[in-house]
C-alpha cells in the first residue's frame, strides 16, 4: 500500500467536506468531491471560491494559485467517480447506517489498494470496517476538526483490523498537509471529542438544573480556565443536534452516565433550536454572527437571571477587609483588595508569617512597577493600606473577612467560630474554599445569614473570575454586597449554589479525571492527549500539564468531594491519580507528577 495519495475523493460536501477538499486541493492533490445533492455540490464550489478569494486578498496565495486550486476540485453526484482515487474520505451524516452503506458501496467500486477513511467523530471505526466489505484492513478513521484549514489536529483512528501501512500512509499525508496527526485506537469519541463532549454535556445539565445561568456558566469557564468559548456557546457553534447525535453514539458504546445526553439537548433539537445555524439555541443570534461568544445585545434574557417584580437589595458598605491566612492565595487576595483602595488586615498564626505575606505582596507590586503597569507611588500607597497581624483580634472592626486557610472543613469551622466571636455585628464572613460546604462553615457561627463563598482563582491578582457562592441561609443583602464588592475590585462575579465544585471545578475536574482514565487504559500518551486538547479543543493547557500545575493532591481532593456530593460512579477518582498521590508524585511542586519537573 505504498501508492502515493495524489488523487483523493471526498464524499459529503457539507462544511467539513468542503474544508477538507480545500485543504487537499491547496496542497496540490486532485480532489473528487462527491455529493448526491446538486445544491450541496454547488454550495461547496461557492464556499471554496469565496475562501480562496479571501486567501488572495490576505496575500496567502496568488490569483494564479487560486485558479490552480479551483481547477483541482471537481464535483460529482455518483460514488462511481471515486473509482480511481487513492484515498476516499467520507464525511456524510453521523449515522451508522448511512456511513455503512457508503463504505460498502465504495468497497465494491475502488481498487484493492485504495484506503477508505471515515470522518466519524463518535461511531465505532471497528464496526464500520468489519461491515464495509471485502477489505476491512484498508478502512480507518480520519477525524479532522472544524474549521479544517485552521485546526491543526487530525486523529488517525485504527481498528483492530486496520493495516499498519494504511495508517502510515494517511499519517504521512496529514503531516504533508501541515497538520499534527495523532494515531490512536478505536474508542468512543477518540481523544478530543471523548473528553470534550462529556464536559459540554455536563454544562448543559448544569444549566438545565437551574444551578447557574448560561452567561455565568460560560463566563466561569472562559475566565476560570482560559478557554476561548464557554461550553454552552460551543454547543451552539457545533450544533445542538450534532452534539446530541455524538453523545448518543458515545453513550451507546461507553454506557458512561457523563455521555448520557442531557434532556435539554433533545428538547432544543426537537424544537429546531439547534444553535447558530438556526439563529437560536442556548442563545439567540443575529444572522451575521459566526464566531466568538454571543453578542449580549442580540441575546434573549435568561430566565435564570430575571426576577420580575423583585427589587435589587441594597448592599452594605465595605471599606476595610480582613484576610485570614498567609499563603499564596491569601497574599493574592489581600493585594487585590489593597490595589482597589481597601484597607486590608492580614492575620496569620504569627506576626512573622503575616509580614512575610506582605513582603510577598511587595515583590508582586514591584514587578508590576518594573513592567510599567503601576507607578512606584501607587505601589507604596497600596502597601501602606496593608497591615500585618498575628491575631484575629485585629478583625474586630473590619467590614468583610475572607478566610484563605487550609482546605480542611474542621479547620475552617473552628476559624469561623472564632470570627463569629470577634467580628462586629454586620461584618460579612466569606470563605474562599474551592470544594467544601459553605453552609457547614456558616453553621459554625451564630450569623449564617452573613456567611458566603468567594472563590478566587490562582493567581488572584491576574485571574478575573470570582465564584459567588450563596447558601440557603445567605441574606439577599449580603449577596448583593459581595457581588458589588467583587465588581469593585475589577473581578467578574458569577453566581452559583453551595455544592461541590461550584461551576468551574464541577465541570473541569471530571474532564481531567477522564483524561487520566484514558491514560490508564493505555489508549494514548500524555503528550498525545495534551496535544489533542490544545490543538483540537483550543485549550490553553493539556489536561496533564494542568494537573501537574494544580497539584495532584489538590486534584484528588476535589475529585473525592465531587464523588461524595453527586454519588456518580463515573466521578470516582481514577486509581492512577490516587496511586501517584500516595507515592508523593504531586506535580510541579514535588518535582514529579505525570511528567518530571525541576524541583522548586
Amino acid at each position: 500500500m505504498d501508492t502515493p495519495l495524489s488523487t483523493i475523493a471526498v464524499v459529503g460536501l457539507g462544511t467539513m467536506g468542503t474544508g477538507i477538499s480545500e485543504l487537499l486541493a491547496t496542497s496540490g492533490r486532485e480532489v473528487i468531491g462527491i455529493d448526491i445533492s446538486p445544491s450541496a455540490a454547488l454550495g461547496a464550489v461557492a464556499r471554496l471560491e469565496a475562501s480562496t478569494a479571501r486567501s488572495v486578498r490576505c496575500g496567502r496565495i496568488t490569483e494564479a494559485e487560486r485558479q490552480d486550486v479551483l481547477a483541482r476540485f471537481r464535483t460529482f453526484h455518483e460514488l462511481e467517480a471515486a473509482a480511481d482515487a487513492d484515498l476516499v474520505i467520507e464525511v456524510v451524516s453521523e449515522s451508522y447506517e448511512v456511513k455503512r452503506q457508503v463504505l460498502r458501496a465504495l468497497d465494491g467500486l475502488v481498487r484493492p489498494t485504495t484506503i477508505l477513511a471515515t470522518g466519524t467523530n463518535a461511531l465505532s471505526v471497528t464496526q464500520l470496517a468489519a461491515e464495509s466489505g471485502r477489505y476491512p484492513e484498508r478502512v480507518l478513521g480520519l477525524h479532522f476538526f472544524h474549521p479544517v484549514p485552521a485546526m491543526k489536529l487530525v486523529e488517525v483512528v485504527s481498528s483492530v483490523l486496520t493495516s499498519p501501512a494504511a495508517v502510515e500512509a494517511v499519517t504521512a499525508l496529514a503531516r504533508e498537509l501541515g497538520k499534527e496527526p495523532v494515531s490512536i485506537g478505536d474508542r468512543p469519541g477518540f481523544i478530543a471529542d471523548g473528553l470534550l463532549f462529556g464536559y459540554l454535556n455536563q454544562a448543559a445539565a448544569m444549566y438545565e438544573s437551574k444551578y447557574a445561568s448560561r452567561e455565568d456558566i460560560d463566563a466561569a469557564m472562559r475566565l476560570g480556565c482560559g478557554l476561548p468559548m464557554g461550553p454552552l456557546a460551543v454547543l451552539d457553534l457545533i450544533g445542538v443536534d450534532t452534539a446530541l447525535t455524538v453523545l448518543e453514539a458515545m453513550y451507546t458504546q461507553s454506557q458512561d452516565r457523563l455521555h448520557a445526553p442531557a434532556p435539554i439537548l433533545r428538547q432544543l433539537a426537537e424544537a429546531g433550536l439547534t444553535g447558530r445555524k438556526a439563529g437560536r439555541g442556548f442563545y439567540t443570534y443575529t444572522a451575521a454572527e459566526t464566531t466568538g461568544d454571543p453578542d449580549a445585545s442580540t441575546v434573549v434574557p435568561d430566565a435564570l437571571t430575571v426576577r420580575p417584580g423583585l427589587r435589587e437589595p441594597v448592599g452594605r458598605e465595605v471599606r476595610s477587609v480582613g484576610v485570614a491566612g498567609s499563603g499564596t492565595m491569601a497574599s493574592g487576595i489581600a493585594e487585590v483588595f489593597a490595589r482597589a483602595g481597601h484597607d486590608v488586615v492580614i492575620a496569620a498564626r504569627s506576626l512573622a508569617k503575616a509580614e512575610n505575606a506582605k513582603a510577598r505582596i511587595a515583590g508582586s507590586l514591584s514587578r508590576s512597577v518594573d513592567k510599567g503597569r503601576m507607578t512606584a507611588e501607587a505601589r507604596d500607597s497600596t502597601l501602606g493600606r496593608i497591615t500585618p497581624s498575628g491575631s484575629l483580634d485585629s478583625f474586630r472592626e473590619v467590614d468583610l473577612v475572607l478566610e484563605a486557610v487550609a482546605e480542611d472543613l474542621e479547620v475552617k469551622r473552628q476559624l469561623f467560630a472564632a470570627l463569629d466571636r470577634i467580628c462586629r455585628p454586620g461584618a460579612i464572613l466569606a470563605t474562599t474554599t474551592s470544594s467544601l460546604s459553605v453552609v457547614a462553615c456558616a453553621k459554625a457561627t451564630s450569623r449564617p445569614q452573613d456567611v458566603i463563598g468567594m472563590h478566587f482563582f490562582n493567581p488572584a491578582p491576574a485571574m478575573k473570575l470570582v465564584e459567588v457562592v450563596r447558601t440557603v441561609l445567605t441574606s439577599d443583602e449580603v449577596h448583593a454586597t459581595v457581588r458589588s464588592v467583587t465588581a469593585g475590585i475589577k473581578k467578574h462575579p458569577v453566581d452559583c449554589g453551595d455544592r461541590a465544585g461550584f461551576i468551574v471545578n464541577a465541570l473541569l475536574f471530571p474532564y481531567l479525571n477522564n483524561a487520566i482514565k484514558m491514560l490508564e487504559d493505555h489508549y494514548a500518551s500524555p503528550d498525545d492527549i495534551d496535544a489533542a486538547m490544545k490543538l483540537g479543543g483550543g485549550y490553553p493547557m493539556g489536561p496533564f500539564e494542568l494537573l501537574d500545575v494544580v497539584g495532584l493532591d489538590v486534584s484528588l481532593a476535589i475529585e473525592k468531594a465531587l464523588h461524595r456530593e453527586f454519588r456518580d460512579p463515573g466521578l470516582a477518582p481514577a486509581p492512577l491519580l490516587e496511586h501517584l498521590v500516595a507515592a508523593g508524585c504531586l506535580g510541579r511542586k514535588s518535582g514529579r507528577g505525570f511528567r518530571e519537573h525541576a524541583r522548586r
